[in-house]
């Protein structure tokens, strides 16, 4: 089986509010709601991936040394193994402005199971709520 490793950010604002964008619609999982990030280049650190993908996605500069590693996620999907580190990012310059049309959510940690999740993204939860309340 295939092994896909993708990074994920839980970008927390000063209410300790954690960032969920929806997956757009056409693409796989559209509809459930996610913590942005995305797949790693050949030859990209996740550091440096994410900080590509925040950009990309979110139209925010992030440094490497503001990215925490939290946790990770590791689920069998049907076509493949998805590897997924969760780092914690307070700190950005810009704001959040979904490029590809997303919704995104300000979401307390403790509320974060009241939105349907990709199965990866779930077991991350707990995590947050133990960090952030």
């Amino acid at each position: 089986m295939k092994l896909l490793l993708v990074v994920a950010a839980a970008l927390v604002d000063e209410d300790n509010r954690v960032l969920i964008a929806q997956r757009p619609e056409g693409k796989q999982l559209a509809g459930l709601w996610e913590f942005p990030g995305g797949k790693l280049d050949p030859g990209e650190r996740p550091e440096d991936a994410l900080i590509r993908e925040l950009d990309e996605e979110l139209g925010i500069k992030v440094k490497a040394p503001c990215l925490a590693p939290l946790t990770f996620a590791s689920h069998a999907y049907e076509e493949f193994h998805l590897l997924m580190p969760l780092y914690v990012c307070r700190k950005w310059e810009g704001f959040v402005a979904p490029a590809e049309g997303q919704a995104v959510k300000w979401v307390c940690a403790r509320d974060l199971r009241n939105y349907a999740m990709p199965p990866a993204d779930a077991p991350l939860i707990a995590p947050l709520i133990d960090l952030l309340g």
